[in-house]
């Protein structure tokens, strides 16, 4: 606990601008590409890095248009160690089909390309015509982790070691990035990527000999890892579908699966990530379901609408597909959204629920603090911070029937579909990430100190300039309460 660390922060509008992941491509790209033919020799693409001194060169077709990639790691994996003919067409050891970007795209884009793809590159297009290329070492040159290592490391782990090592360089990297001053949305975004393919590859050795090879099944992220809002603080929420094959119970699967799953929470949690203590995850025969059975569960839990009910909605209404058949999930989402729209009480429920849970901000005094002990006088900035944002945001989001599961994104979704005032709702968005944004400094700090991490927090160390800016979040959070009670009057 440390709720008398001071936490320096920027206002919710400042932290955008500072932000270099929100950096436009254009401003990365410092020369024009080095180019050559993908019809060219090798020894004349090698001549070409020699004289411009670089590490990569784009290969183009006949049109001018990116055919490829060479860099000095195909030069050793395809040339040096294979038959050494630089004679060859450089199409037959390049990397085909280079991704790229228009230069107007955030360096995030890239960044989390790098990720998704294992890729050191990207191509930057200017009115679809290349301008440059830029590297993992133009976006993250103070890094001390790449994130395209990461990503391919992941790719290729066939042991529990080699994915701790890789899950404890993703918390070094997002501590990185924090000290470089990224924004809470990207970081959070990118570390719910890198998590998601650190558990995907978990998912991947713990299935391949499960005998489940003519099942189609789908892992579910749940709460903040469903939203993409992971924070340096949190431990599992997840669950499993699957279908029954004709002719079967859902319980002939459900052993194996359980099997399984418990395997993937098991290595989960030797990665950093705690069991829930509320045992919400797949190796939980609760959580481990069929279609037709987490239908039927969700049905059950609209049609009572009691406390309990709205607990487990705060969490499992923001599942989405993370491995396996995406169709489940989707056929699930799609029956869900249609049946929230058919129960409006159930609105009705969420809304009063969301509504119970008003920001901390006090008449008196600025904020109206809690907690004892160590804790005396400190705000949780989850519960009393970001979840309002959050919950309100899932309301909207229900109710219109999108399937964005992330607060920014249902927030603006809802604005347009409910026709909002779009300076309102990006008040909203930022006032949110300015709130996560002090959340991330807050667990950094504590990690830097090893004290345990908390969302809790003492607004009493913070400069006037941030008081300010942290009672005007919590206005925002007031006004996004006091609209999502205007729209749903039953």
């Amino acid at each position: 606990m440390t709720h008398s660390t001071p936490v320096s922060t920027t206002t919710p509008a400042d932290s955008v601008l500072v932000d270099p992941l929100t950096t436009p491509l254009s401003a990365l790209v410092r020369r024009g590409p080095v180019v050559c033919s993908q019809d060219g020799a090798v020894s004349e693409a090698l001549e070409i890095m020699r004289r411009e001194n670089v590490g990569s060169i784009l290969l183009t077709d006949e049109q001018g248009q990116p055919a490829g990639m060479f860099t000095l790691k195909d030069l050793r994996d395809r040339v040096a160690l294979g038959a050494c003919d630089i004679g060859q067409p450089m199409r037959r050891v390049m990397t085909p089909n280079p991704f790229s970007l228009a230069d107007t795209a955030p360096a995030f884009e890239a960044a989390l390309a790098m990720a998704r793809r294992s890729i050191h590159h990207v191509v930057v297009t200017h009115e679809g015509r290349v301008s440059g290329v830029i590297s993992e070492k133009d976006l993250f040159a103070l890094q001390q982790v790449g994130v395209s290592r990461i990503a391919a490391t992941l790719c290729q782990a066939e042991d529990l070691a080699t994915l701790q090592h890789a899950a404890e360089d993703i918390r070094r990297l997002a501590r990185n990035l924090m000290a470089q001053g990224v924004g809470a949305e990207q970081l959070t975004r990118l570390i719910s990527q890198l998590n998601d393919q650190l558990t995907q590859r978990i998912l991947y050795l713990a299935f391949a000999d499960s005998g489940l090879e003519d099942v189609s099944w789908c892992w579910l992220a749940l709460g903040s890892e469903g939203r993409f809002e992971q924070t340096l603080f949190t431990d599992q929420d997840n669950g499993l579908i699957f279908s029954v094959p004709q002719g079967d119970s859902a319980e002939a699967p459900r052993a194996p699966m359980l099997a399984a799953a418990r395997r993937v929470n098991e290595w989960l949690d030797a990665c950093g990530f705690p069991l829930c203590k509320g045992e919400i995850m797949a190796g939980n025969p609760n959580w481990c379901l069929s279609l037709e059975e987490w239908q039927h569960t969700f049905g059950d839990w609209i049609f009572r609408g009691d406390a309990p009910v709205l607990l487990n909605a705060s969490i499992f209404f923001d599942f989405r597909a993370l491995a396996g058949d995406t169709r489940l999930a989707q056929t699930l989402r799609g029956w869900l959204n249609g049946r929230i729209k058919e129960k409006r009480l159930f609105l009705k429920l969420l809304v009063q629920n969301a509504l119970g849970n008003r920001p901390p901000l006090g008449l008196v005094r600025d904020f109206v603090v809690d907690g004892a002990g160590v804790e005396a006088n400190t705000i949780d900035l989850k519960l009393h911070g970001t979840t309002p944002f959050v919950d309100a945001a899932r309301i909207f989001a229900l109710a219109a029937g999108l399937d964005e599961t992330g607060t920014v994104r249902r927030l603006r979704g809802a604005g347009e579909v409910w026709k909002m005032n779009p300076r309102e709702v990006e008040a909203w968005v930022e006032s949110f990430l300015f709130i996560q944004q002090l959340r991330l400094q807050l667990h950094q700090s504590q990690l830097e100190k090893n004290l345990p991490l908390s969302n809790r927090f003492n607004p009493e160390h913070l400069s006037n300039v941030e008081r300010q800016a942290l009672k005007e979040a919590f206005r925002q959070a007031r006004k996004l309460q006091s609209r999502l009670e205007s729209f749903f009057q039953f």
